[in-house]
């Protein structure tokens, strides 16, 4: 409890202090050193997407949509409308402070209606995850038909396993349009019983394999479509990377991804912060210790106090099973380090993706890092399966709007934001992130509905389907044979099955 208390008091220090001092100093939060109207893939996307946003705000409300040229990334900035329409909250207030209203998302409870019912998920190792399918509290079925034809929203918490609002608001946004979200927690995440003396590994996308093949079976008739959030993106590109075209998805979008993964958890966070999370993933794993301890140092683990000191002691020590070396148990070897991002880091199999995948971030994300050394533009602006969303503000899965806070009410008070506003939410609408989200799955599916009839469109134009609904034979050929009663049987044959075939 003690350790809560000092992590809450160096967090508030380093969110009032730190930013504040921009705000008195009269600086411009918002960072400007991208550039973004230079390296803009496609052509005049800046002036379409931010120009013409509707109460934007002159200082942070730029969107910028970057891409590569392609028929897709025309049809969204056509179809899309919401990329525009994101006006940030300005002025002294928390939600115009990237560090609070991240914070916010990530921390404060949120009262919902949603339920889950929970499936757990025997591995091929017997190992378990489990997927929490989250419905309405008046929702009387507490199964969906198999025969359902609803889309299915699969869902990818952060890596360290937190549900957080924003999960949760995603699930209500997509039961709310028509869709079947499901969580998908990972072993000894949110409730899941370890059975095996093996973690997922940040990269690894081999139970989140088998976790599809189960939605697939379950509902065959649906459509899949996949979100995570913050450092649970790497998981998501990791599976769309090796899966490639048999990913079994439709569309992906990643709020707030964490790209340079290794980098990241060696400097990507300030101190206070990786001590938290650090804090968080022991404050997990302490219920497991005793058994843990049969393939790796505990005492290393638990007296970490970096990111990186934890994930090194979890997977790159040599008594774990998925570690290459063959030194004494317990004991971290040198290139470990290096060779675990080497077949976990997110981007390494980028080249595969098969499916076009939104990122939606901000400039002034605080858990990322900066937005110049983070964020992976070159992918953006050569893959046609890519697209980024950048806005100046948002901070970590924030987004917050001036919507949000006229409908809360100004207040210049923090400790009374804190007990009044922040306990009410916008229950009415959905967050601009979310219909972002939304709007881009409905664009995509309606654009390879399109291509698709097009297709068939030209086939038929070509006449390859015929009278037989395209199922004639273009190229039939009959072998000779030295017995010549046999072979005229055998041609006989053959044609009263193609009579009967195209009758």
């Amino acid at each position: 409890m003690l350790e809560w208390l000092a992590a809450f008091c160096v967090l508030i220090l380093v969110v009032f202090i730190c930013p504040g001092t921009k705000y008195l100093l009269g600086l411009d939060v918002s960072p400007r050193r991208l550039g973004v109207s230079r390296q803009v893939g496609c052509k005049d996307v800046r002036s379409v997407c931010a120009g013409g946003a509707e109460g934007t705000d002159e200082k942070g409300g730029t969107v910028a949509l970057i891409c590569k040229p392609s028929a897709l990334a025309k049809y969204l900035q056509k179809h899309c409308r919401t990329f525009s329409r994101f006006s940030p909250s300005s002025g002294w207030t928390w939600r115009a402070n990237a560090f609070l209203q991240s914070a916010y998302e990530a921390c404060w409870p949120w009262e919902t209606s949603v339920q889950f019912v929970r499936d757990n998920l025997q591995l091929n190792d017997d190992g378990l995850v489990s997927l929490d399918w989250a419905v309405s509290s008046h929702h009387r079925r507490r199964r969906t038909s198999s025969h359902s034809t609803s889309p299915v929203l699969l869902i990818i918490p952060n890596s360290f396993g937190k549900i957080t609002r924003n999960v949760i608001k995603l699930c209500e946004s997509a039961l709310s349009h028509g869709y079947l979200p499901a969580v998908f927690n990972r072993r000894s995440h949110n409730g899941t019983p370890l059975t095996t003396l093996k973690l997922q590994q940040f990269g690894d996308p081999s139970d989140l394999r088998e976790a599809v093949r189960y939605i697939r079976y379950r509902q065959p008739a649906g459509r899949l479509y996949a979100v995570s959030e913050s450092s649970g993106s790497g998981l998501l590109l990791s599976y769309l990377g090796e899966c490639g075209s048999s990913s079994y998805m439709t569309a992906a979008v990643c709020l707030s991804p964490v790209f340079r993964c290794q980098s990241w958890f060696e400097n990507g966070l300030s101190w206070p912060l990786q001590w938290v999370l650090a804090l968080y993933q022991k404050i997990c794993l302490s219920r497991y210790r005793t058994a843990l301890g049969d393939v790796m140092e505990t005492d290393a683990l638990f007296s970490s106090c970096s990111l990186r000191g934890v994930e090194e002691a979890l997977f790159c020590q040599s008594g774990y099973s998925g570690s290459t070396s063959e030194t004494k148990s317990g004991f971290s070897v040198p290139g470990a380090w290096d060779a675990y991002w080497e077949r976990n880091e997110p981007l390494r199999d980028v080249d595969e993706v098969a499916i076009p995948v939104l990122s939606v971030c901000a400039k002034d994300d605080p858990i990322r890092g900066d937005a110049m050394s983070s964020l992976p533009l070159e992918l953006f602006e050569t893959n046609p399966h890519f697209f980024l969303l950048l806005t100046d503000r948002g901070g970590h899965c924030g987004f917050s709007t001036e919507s949000d806070r006229s409908v809360h009410g100004a207040s210049s008070a923090v400790g009374s934001v804190f007990s009044t506003n922040m306990s009410r939410e916008d229950s009415n609408g959905t967050k601009w992130s979310h219909k972002v989200m939304l709007e881009f799955f409905r664009a995509t599916t309606d654009f390879f509905n399109a291509e698709e009839r097009a297709k068939q469109l030209a086939a038929r134009r070509r006449g390859l389907g015929g009278a037989s609904g395209g199922r004639s034979f273009r190229y039939r050929s009959v072998s000779t044979c030295k017995q010549v009663p046999a072979c005229s049987h055998n041609i006989h044959a053959i044609y009263n099955w193609q009579r009967s075939y195209t009758r």
